[in-house]
């Protein structure tokens, strides 16, 4: 891999930590090195106590487990298990926001509809009639349509599937016997089938992880998107600031970690309405900022600064100056708890799915959400009264980063060069080579790549190659840290093509400049909104989502969520890059299958680089290859 200076950021706050003694994910890593190659390659089985069994795919050890499973069948069966955890997250995210939306309909959670033109946009999805009607009536049968999903037993295919995803996709799904109903019961189906015992056929296993990637693209991404933008708005594009920088040594700094706004909106709202409170215990002003993909959440709809991807959640403790840290779901460390004891800290769990011991648990439930926030900003403003007068270590970096382009965002800026058709000049630029293509750069942060920058490195090339980027997740802290969500990036890293299309939308859109070359399209959830612009494209085009010029990559692997996306994508026949490798390599029959048989299949390929620019150069292929299919020329002008 090409020697590249760990970003500055991450170094600064390394070094903050290393002098306070502060043990560090890094440190930990080093320790845990090497790592398991049996865990690594996927052939490593606990799901009977007559194991732990290790099969080894290339020496003289063990050819099957205990039972007689092959390796093929454990690796399958082990990517199936880890598919059905991503799924379960993001369906569970997506269910909780249902029934959150359900109860303030009902009077008995304190939330109001802010995003009504959403509500009539989905009823139109979902043929629901609207004439004379209040908006909340809509909303409510909307809820109905979600919540039959949830508790269907009739084997018909889910709502929102059928309504939401594209028609062309879905023929193909079902010839694969890929169409689902009741997500709760394939997620049992799943479980069940992976258990010792059963399902032991390779490649029945892998059509399973199929249909549960659809279950994550769909009933957990797209469903909790749709009612998050109904609950809390659709994002608009806002200017906000990135990287450590934005914590404030005089304000009562609250970071919000996680992935549920259901929480981070009271948070944010209490945290202005108390102000008066943190001024009065000496602070100059109440700072809410973000962290992880809540931060995604809150910067897309408020401007809210985002202070740390993931990877960076402790680092950021190790300043001193952090007073609470409230997290909800999902990539949360355990460690974390424990760094904030050594500072004045308080580290808040608020879900019953997150108990870490040392943290103060302040259970936060959508009924009582106006009580629960107010007594976690209270906490955190006596933890600033602990750390009056103690040093702080704030690191001075941070960058401007243009947020919030959601698709709606993205097609009201486009309508400003064609009102009539405002995909037209994105169709245009990608004819004529100015956008040569798209990637989607998403997922997490690993301590594993960060000091190569291996996400910052990969989208310089492509940009530098006229590919258009958008991104989600921790992902878009990374790009944002870096400096890629501004206009001056696209000065900076693009060729000429992408350059010239950019500044003529920036223009056209009054910004006084270029659009930023890397669009950040919200947290992990919203993945489904780059899947809405492909869509759309396609739509507009006459084509399948596979034949656009377009690519995702998961760069810096990390989650089991990120392999259910990831899937979703595969089966839309969007082909992805992904580092490090998934936990494939001991199959070959597995291995064969995403890597080359699946494009029979779908039309989709994973590729697996380590280096970014080896990286960027198969993904520059690939999309010069789907040019060449549809007759556009192949060779990025750059």
């Amino acid at each position: 891999m090409t020697s590249v200076q760990v970003p500055v950021v991450e170094s600064a706050l390394l070094s903050i930590a290393k002098k306070k003694g502060i043990k560090t994910g890094r440190d930990r890593l080093q320790e845990m090195s090497p790592q398991c190659g049996f865990g690594e390659l996927g052939t490593c089985c606990r799901t009977c106590y007559m194991g732990p069994c290790r099969i080894d795919p290339f020496g003289d050890g063990p050819k099957t487990g205990v039972c007689g499973i092959s390796p093929d069948a454990m690796v399958a069966r082990n990517m199936l298990r880890e598919t059905t955890g991503g799924a379960a997250s993001h369906v569970g995210h997506a269910r909780h926001v249902l029934l959150t939306l359900r109860d303030a309909l009902d009077g008995t959670a304190p939330y109001e509809i802010k995003g009504k033109q959403k509500v009539l946009s989905l009823a139109k999805v979902f043929d629901v009639p609207t004439e004379g009607r209040d908006v909340a009536d809509v909303c409510r049968d909307l809820v109905d349509i979600a919540l039959e999903d949830f508790g269907r037993q009739d084997e018909r295919p889910n709502n929102w599937l059928t309504a939401r995803a594209p028609e062309r996709e879905q023929e193909l799904w079902k010839e694969l016997g890929l169409m689902y109903s009741n997500p709760h019961n394939e997620i049992e189906t799943a479980m069940h089938a992976s258990s010792m015992g059963n399902d032991a056929d390779p490649t029945s296993l892998m059509m399973r992880v199929l249909k549960m990637s659809l279950i994550d693209g769909w009933t957990g991404l797209a469903l909790a998107v749709d009612l998050q933008d109904v609950l809390f708005g659709v994002p608009q594009v806002s200017v906000t600031e990135t990287a450590a920088g934005v914590l404030e040594a005089g304000s009562v700094n609250i970071a919000t970690h996680g992935h549920n706004p259901v929480l981070s909106e009271k948070i944010l709202y209490w945290a202005d309405q108390m102000d008066a409170e943190a001024v009065a215990a000496g602070a100059e002003r109440i700072n809410v900022v973000g962290v992880c993909c809540t931060g995604n959440e809150l910067s897309m709809r408020h401007g809210v600064k985002l202070a740390a991807h993931n990877s960076q959640s402790e680092l950021i403790l190790a300043t001193g100056a952090v007073d609470a840290m409230v997290v909800d779901i999902q990539c949360i460390w355990p460690q974390l708890a424990q760094v904030a004891k050594c500072f004045d800290t308080a580290f808040i769990t608020t879900d019953p799915m997150v108990r870490i011991p040392d943290a103060i648990h302040i259970p936060f439930e959508p009924q009582r959400a106006d009580e629960d926030a107010r007594e976690i900003v209270r906490e955190a403003i006596a933890a600033f009264g602990r750390r009056q007068g103690k040093p702080v270590d704030i690191p001075e970096h941070k960058s401007k980063a243009v947020v919030g382009l959601s698709v709606e965002a993205i097609l009201g800026i486009l309508s400003k060069v064609d009102p009539e058709d405002p995909l037209k000049p994105v169709i245009d630029s990608v004819a004529s080579g100015g956008i040569f293509g798209f990637t989607g750069v998403v997922g997490c942060s690993s301590i594993r790549f960060r000091d190569g920058a291996m996400t910052e490195e990969m989208v310089k090339h492509l940009l530098a190659a006229n590919v258009l980027v958008v991104t989600t997740g921790c992902t878009a802290h990374i790009l944002g840290q870096a400096g890629f969500l501004t206009g001056e990036a696209t000065e900076k890293y693009c060729g000429d093509g992408l350059k010239a299309v950019l500044t003529a939308l920036g223009e056209a859109a009054g910004l006084g400049g270029p659009l930023p070359p890397v669009w950040h399209m919200g947290a992990c959830v919203d993945n489904s909104r780059i899947v809405d612009l492909l869509a759309a494209v396609a739509d507009r085009l006459g084509v399948k989502v596979t034949q656009l010029p377009a690519v995702g990559s998961a760069p810096e692997l990390v989650q089991e969520k990120a392999i259910s996306i990831g899937g979703s994508f595969l089966a839309l026949g969007v082909s992805c890059h992904i580092a490090p490798a998934p936990r494939i390599l001991g199959s070959p029959v597995v291995t064969q299958l995403l890597t080359q048989d699946l494009s029979e299949v779908t039309g989709a390929t994973v590729q697996v680089e380590m280096d970014p620019k080896g990286a960027a150069d198969w993904m520059i292929g690939h999309i010069a290859s789907k040019r060449a299919a549809l007759g556009l020329s192949a060779t990025p002008a750059v």
